[in-house]
């Protein structure tokens, strides 16, 4: 069996493939798509995904057939098989005799039969048919050798509001609370005249009860965010009921599912412990996403404490499931793909194998056409990159990213800050936090992107952006950073509620403000196009960018003021602060929506301070990445300009792909969309250190921060 984990792995190569499903065509195809597979270097495909009424066709009526005759001929070809449980779309059968499975909308209407991700995940009979359909595929093709996982369900997501939710919904509010006093303090029901006296009387939160003015507005915080909370975990049960049916039958091949990035309706963060390794599917918004996937992987990485992960689907050409589906240009997918693994893949997989004949998919890219042509660019490209992955062999596999710089997400601040009224609605969590990390990326940080309960020991420098909510001991450690010498950044609509999304009866940033030494005396939200100058004099050479959306007008009250509004009644006013700690680290504010520019230079000085931006930061598209593991570190230097850039190599070694040796400051030129895997052959110093378990900066358990009491 496969071992997925933080040790080293047991496969030879990065696993390449992707879905397969050769039940759609007649078998001779099989044979010319297993001829065409040997060609591109595929060695892994995952089968059954949405093949619940090709096995069942009722309660107790199961077939094995076709899939078995699969199974057979990928294990003749030599391939291993990613085993999936085949529930992630309702049979017609099921949704007719027991339309209680059938979904509930937002507005109120029960959904009839169609479409996929479309079961009740609190249905009982859902939850019965569909852990029984995984006991039976697992009781079938447990151990057997080519397996190489499990793939539970399929890109969990949507929101369901029938009386099974309504009723589960309840259940998970006792669970939760415990008695209706605790739930009416959470939710501040006596505002409106909402307090409950009986759980019955509670209701799912949509467009007939608090979300009059629709889906992103309500007019309860407290409910709402316990809804989106409960839709995630009654997801996540289905999960865990389908793994457990799994699980009495193979207790150790590992099991995952396929997230979806920073996808809104589901906290991955609460699902991570369940799952053996993370998986998620790659399908950018734009041919320049370089930096946006980036930050995804590090955040699929994160979920699991660093380990590798799989990029679980991605397309050769096009996505189409949008209005317009541009191509992949010529690279492109070779750069992507290369990126996956310098940010942490052990997997890349395609959606999929050979185009589909009909319904929505039909068109979407494929490794093989139609008329399964091995002849195409897109083939060539994918047989190219077949080869990489083979020429470089075993090299990164189960290997980590050395970071010293983190960056947290999280699920709770996204949902409550933009379904806050009093604030600006229009700014973006995501965005912001996107914001963010491009800033680092562009510097050549190696980072982590952590949930905000996550350990921080081994990181000089925290960046928290829009961190709204306040959980826990999130402060303490936060503050624990800058006490040992650490930094830590952190912007406007920070530390407004506790975890019930209640304001905090204290100053803005509520627990957060004497780390980071200011007072918020008032916040101006205005429209985006409106612009207040930025006047940054202690962040490096005096400079003037912009800001908008949010203004914070900051009182510093322990901080130096490095920043001045120089607009609006509030000119001359401080907009961005510093508190300096005795240890050498120091807090960062910023009260605004910096453009790109000043986000950098405030970053770039608090890495700076830690010796953390990257050999190659004079080049914003040239991205550097590290996988480490012992002595042996792999850089990845990937242009995504569309013009050549040449750069000193960092360190000597040897480009894996090339077989070229390479001395250090020897003058590298990377073509447009190239990529240089380079095993370096001595350690370097500086910002690239060994793994971050072994970077935490030395302790001091007396310093504190200048003004703590």
């Amino acid at each position: 069996m496969t071992a997925i984990n933080a040790s080293r792995t047991t496969h030879r190569k990065v696993l390449y493939g992707g879905d397969y499903n050769p039940e759609q065509w007649p078998r001779d195809v099989w044979e010319e798509d297993h001829a065409a597979f040997d060609l591109a270097g595929i060695d892994t495909v995952t089968l059954a995904v949405f093949d619940w009424a090709l096995i069942s066709r009722g309660e107790d009526d199961y077939d094995f057939t076709v899939l078995d005759a699969v199974v057979e001929r990928v294990a003749e070809s030599g391939r291993q098989f990613v085993m999936a449980t085949a529930t992630g779309a309702l049979p017609p059968w099921l949704a007719h005799r027991h339309p209680e499975v059938n979904r509930t909308d937002f507005d109120g209407r029960r959904h009839v039969y169609g479409q996929r991700h479309n079961a009740c995940p609190n249905s009982p009979v859902f939850r019965r048919l569909s852990a029984r359909l995984a006991g039976k595929i697992a009781e079938r093709y447990a151990g057997h050798p080519q397996l190489a996982a499990w793939h539970i369900g399929n890109e969990y997501g949507g929101a369901c509001y029938c009386e099974n939710c309504a009723a589960a919904f309840r259940t998970w509010l006792r669970e939760r609370y415990r008695n209706l006093d605790r739930l009416n303090e959470a939710w501040n029901a006596t505002f409106w005249s909402h307090t409950f006296t009986d759980w019955a009387e509670i209701v799912p939160p949509n467009a007939l009860s608090e979300h009059w003015r629709g889906q992103n507005h309500t007019a309860f915080q407290g409910i709402t965010i316990d809804y989106l909370r409960f839709t995630s975990d009654a997801m996540l049960q289905n999960f865990v009921d389908e793994k457990a049916a799994i699980r009495e039958h193979d207790p150790s091949t590992p099991a995952t599912t396929n997230f979806m990035g920073m996808y809104r309706p589901i906290d991955y963060h609460r699902w991570a412990k369940h799952l053996d390794f993370a998986s998620w599917d790659n399908y950018p918004p734009t041919d320049r996403s370089e930096a946006r996937m980036a930050f995804t992987h590090d955040l699929m990485r994160g979920l699991k404490g660093g380990d590798p992960f799989w990029v679980m689907e991605q397309t050769p050409t096009i996505t189409a499931s949008r209005d317009i589906n541009p191509l992949k240009r010529p690279g492109v997918l070779r750069l992507w793909s290369w990126q996956s693994v310098a940010h942490g893949a052990d997997a890349v997989l395609y959606f999929q194998m050979r185009q589909s004949r009909g319904a929505c998919e039909k068109y979407h890219g494929a490794v093989l056409d139609h008329a399964g042509r091995t002849d195409t660019r897109a083939f060539r490209e994918v047989a190219e990159l077949g080869a990489d992955f083979a020429r470089v062999g075993e090299v990164v596999l189960g290997t980590r990213t050395p970071a010293r710089t983190a960056l947290l997400f999280d699920w709770d601040s996204w949902w409550a800050s933009e379904m806050t009224d009093g604030l600006n609605r229009t700014v973006s969590y995501p965005q912001v936090v996107l914001g963010y990390h491009r800033a680092l990326w562009e510097a050549g940080v190696q980072l982590d992107v952590l949930p905000v309960d996550a350990p921080l020991d081994g990181y000089d420098v925290v960046v928290a952006p829009l961190l709204h909510m306040i959980k826990g001991d999130t402060a303490q450690r936060l503050r624990a950073v800058t006490e040992r010498g650490g930094s830590v950044v952190s912007t406007f609509h920070s530390g407004r509620v506790d975890q019930d999304t209640n304001a905090f009866l204290t100053d803005v940033p509520g627990p957060l403000a004497s780390l980071f030494g200011v007072r918020v005396e008032e916040t101006d939200s205005l429209p985006g196009d409106v612009v207040n100058r930025i006047s940054l004099a202690g962040v490096g050479p005096e400079q003037t960018v912009t800001a908008t959306s949010v203004f914070e007008i900051l009182v510093a009250e322990g901080a130096e003021i490095v920043g001045t509004y120089g607009d609006d009644f509030y000119a001359g006013r401080a907009a961005v602060t510093r508190r300096r700690c005795p240890a050498g680290g120091s807090a960062w504010y910023v009260g605004t929506l910096l453009d790109p520019d000043g986000i950098a230079a405030v970053l770039r000085r608090a890495l700076a301070d830690h010796d953390l931006i990257g050999p190659y930061a004079a080049e914003p598209e040239l991205e550097f990445a590290v996988r480490s593991h012992g002595e042996t570190r792999t850089a990845f230097l990937l242009n995504h300009a569309d013009t050549p850039v040449t750069v000193a190599a960092h360190a000597p070694g040897i480009d894996l792909l090339s077989g070229r040796v390479v001395a250090g400051g020897e003058q590298l030129t990377l073509a447009p969309k190239d990529v240089v895997v380079l095993q370096e052959t001595s350690a370097v110093p500086g910002s690239s250190g060994t793994d971050s378990a072994n970077q935490a900066i030395p302790r001091s358990s007396n310093s504190r921060c200048s003004g703590d009491s």
